[in-house]
């Protein structure tokens, strides 16, 4: 028994160790594009991706969740870069990783129980959508001028060949072997490939522009870094002509596109501190706000689906506060603010990571890459974690939500229609995720307040009783209203709570409002089985209503301990 459990651990940490690998390696391309998209540089990008992930890693309540600079905070991140430099971003994430670790003290990580499962289907089809779309500019390259476009010609087909091939070995080895992850094995043989082709291709075939046939990720950073200079020339003359743009492009400097970078250091040794002022908070708070609720719903959804992949429990709290103290620790070291990234934890729970030495190795992997082995990760080709990619879109869509569709109720299929279509067109997870459960609830509240009734009867002393069935809240107060008739009904009316709990204020005004018909018509009312906090409310007609005490029901509530 104890040897086999040597053996266990050890498959485990030899598996986790070769998943954090093999995310690291899917990595690089990511935190570099969405350092781009944050308009910062992608050595920030790539330090935020290892102080993220391994921070969260070790301190986040899901084990296997790989965590890093996202495109959803990115988007965010850029507005306030360009109204208001990039010495602003380093507080803002510092506060938003105060904000994320309030959130956990306060217990409210267990909100991500309110998700509705109509919402997790819409979300990761989402997901997988904008995966997929993302994946679109890998087969674009700039020309000599800078201008993007789509490849064409001998280096499109190659690329699809060896997008094709990734996909294959991805599908096919875990078939003869799991000893090793099937992405890190793909990526390894493509690039191998790669390099081969690389060397003895005609480089006449290569895309305009470009030395390499096929394209790697050093040609990747090349290519943003002419595109950007391009657009930086034209954004300032629109006529600027083709010998200035040139110039702009001749003037980047190699070592500005590479990966090699060194440790994360305190932003204010290289940056201008902003001052420590009102308005300093009153510009930063609304981002951090933003940041803090879009990495909170992001990784909390991931946590869910990661649950849901590994039939574990993740701690809702324990990684809003992993989250907070990651984001503070890498507004502290000049990084641009993070969460959990789908795409990557699904690379990891695939390869057969779940413990947090994936995590950890993955961070330490992308350090390593910046500090000792950046030229050979320039090697990789594009092509290879397209394809990975591409693999990840596969597992992640939940075909089995095609089948569903027609089978269940109308508003489920509403409420997954309506998250996923805003999440492809808009790419924003987190609000996708909160306008579909707005939606639910909507369309819950829609068909409960359908559901109120009542059994009419009559007792020995001629009095009309009315047995309510139904909840009472403020969409079936209407319908509530209707079933009584206070002109025609007897001197004595009962209405009887037993079947029916009061859920709002506007339930209880419903009920005052009736108390006050039948006052005015001079006829009593009695009420029974209510709870306490409608009783406080029926002051108003104390002298007409009779609340029978003893029979009212006690609630409770649920505890938190599972949070």
């Amino acid at each position: 028994m104890t040897l086999n459990f040597f053996r266990t651990a050890h498959r485990s940490m030899r598996t986790d160790f070769l998943s954090g690998l093999t995310v690291a390696l899917a990595l690089v391309p990511e935190a570099v594009a969405f350092a781009f998209v944050a308009g910062v540089s992608p050595i920030i990008g790539l330090q935020t991706a290892f102080v993220i992930g391994l921070v969260a890693a070790i301190l986040g309540g899901r084990p296997g969740m790989i965590s890093g600079a996202t495109g959803a905070m990115a988007v965010i991140i850029v507005a306030l870069v360009a109204l208001h430099g990039i010495e602003y971003l380093f507080p803002t994430v510092i506060l938003c990783g105060v904000l994320q670790i309030a959130v956990g003290l306060g217990r409210l990580g267990k909100l991500i129980r309110m998700v509705p499962h109509p919402v997790v289907l819409g979300f990761v089809n989402g997901l997988a959508i904008v995966i997929a779309m993302a994946q679109v500019n890998s087969f674009k390259a700039a020309d000599p001028l800078g201008a993007v476009s789509f490849l064409q010609g001998p280096a499109l087909l190659i690329m699809f060949g060896l997008v094709g091939l990734t996909m294959a070995i991805i599908w096919l080895l875990p078939k003869l072997t799991r000893a090793v992850p099937a992405s890190l094995v793909a990526i390894l043989v493509v690039t191998g490939l790669a390099v081969a082709g690389n060397a003895w291709l005609d480089s006449r075939l290569a895309p305009a522009g470009n030395t390499h046939v096929i394209l790697t990720v050093g040609d990747m950073l090349m290519n943003s870094a002419r595109a950007d200079a391009a657009a930086d020339v034209l954004t300032r003359d629109a006529q600027a002509s083709p010998e200035m743009i040139l110039a702009a492009i001749d003037a980047v400097d190699p070592a500005s596109a590479t990966l090699e970078g060194g440790l994360p250091v305190p932003f204010f040794l290289e940056y201008a501190l902003p001052p420590l002022t009102i308005e300093t908070l009153v510009i930063i708070a609304p981002f951090a706000f933003m940041l803090a609720g879009v990495g909170l719903i992001e990784s909390l959804m991931t946590m869910t689906l990661i649950d849901d992949l590994t039939d574990t429990r993740g701690r809702g709290n324990r990684e809003c506060i992993g989250q907070g103290v990651a984001n503070l620790t890498c507004g502290a070291l000049g990084g641009m603010g993070g969460c959990a990234m789908i795409g990557q934890s699904l690379i990891n729970i695939n390869s057969g990571g779940r413990g947090r030495l994936s995590g950890v190795v993955a961070a330490l992997s992308l350090l390593a890459f910046m500090l000792f082995l950046s030229s050979w990760i320039e090697m990789i080709p594009i092509a290879a974690l397209v394809g990975v990619m591409f693999m990840v879109v596969i597992g992640t869509f939940e075909w089995a939500s095609l089948r569903m569709f027609g089978k269940m109720p109308r508003s489920d299929m509403l409420v997954m229609v309506v998250v996923t279509g805003y999440t492809a067109v808009m790419h924003d997870l987190a609000s996708a995720v909160i306008i579909g459960v707005i939606v639910s609830a909507l369309c819950f509240a829609w068909n409960q307040a359908r559901h109120i009734g009542a059994d009419i009867k009559h007792n020995d002393f001629g009095s009309r009783i009315y047995q309510l069935h139904g909840p009472l809240f403020f969409a079936s107060t209407a319908a509530f209203k209707q079933l009584f008739d206070p002109k025609n009904d007897p001197d004595d009316v009962v209405i009887d709570f037993y079947y029916t709990r009061v859920y709002d204020q506007s339930g209880l005004e419903a009920i005052n409002a009736l108390a006050e018909k039948y006052k005015a018509c001079g006829k009593r009312l009695h009420l029974t089985h209510l709870s306490p906090e409608c009783r406080q409310l029926l002051d108003s007609a104390k002298d007409f209503v009779v609340v029978n005490l003893s029979q009212d029901p006690q609630y409770h509530v649920a505890t938190d301990r599972l949070a």
